[in-house]
């Protein structure tokens, strides 16, 4: 298996998240549950930083899923939707900021920005004419 969700968060303050909108912000909490005991992440996002803390404090969305879960998505082994859809994971509070957390987790290894497919089958096209 790749990356831990604790080892993923624990890299995530390490600075600007250029990746991330500059105009949106919000708490989330991950909460992972395994045989009666739960450990939490309370993630603050604000000016393209996430500041991550071990605290089961309130948030404007909240994520609950098993810890194997969560490290899939750390190690880029799942979508966030993907899990949503498999109800893997469940959410409670502002979805808007669901989306944070895709940008927050890898993709899969060697995925690609449909863009980029754009512009290289566009490239393609235009080196056959």
């Amino acid at each position: 298996m790749g990356t831990t969700i604790a080892e993923h968060l624990r890299q995530l303050g390490s600075g600007r998240r250029t990746d991330l909108p500059e105009t949106t912000s919000g708490t989330l909490r991950l909460d992972a549950r395994e045989d009666g005991h739960t450990e939490h992440w309370h993630l603050t996002v604000a000016d393209q930083h996430v500041r991550v803390t071990r605290s089961g404090d309130d948030a404007e969305l909240v994520i609950r899923a098993a810890p194997e879960v969560f490290d899939r998505l750390a190690s880029g082994e799942t979508h966030v939707a993907t899990a949503l859809l498999r109800n893997e994971l469940t959410v409670q509070g502002n979805l808007q900021l669901l989306m944070l957390l895709r940008r927050i987790f890898p993709g899969p290894a060697g995925a690609r920005h449909p863009r980029e497919l754009g512009r290289a089958a566009m490239a393609a096209r235009e080196g056959r004419q």
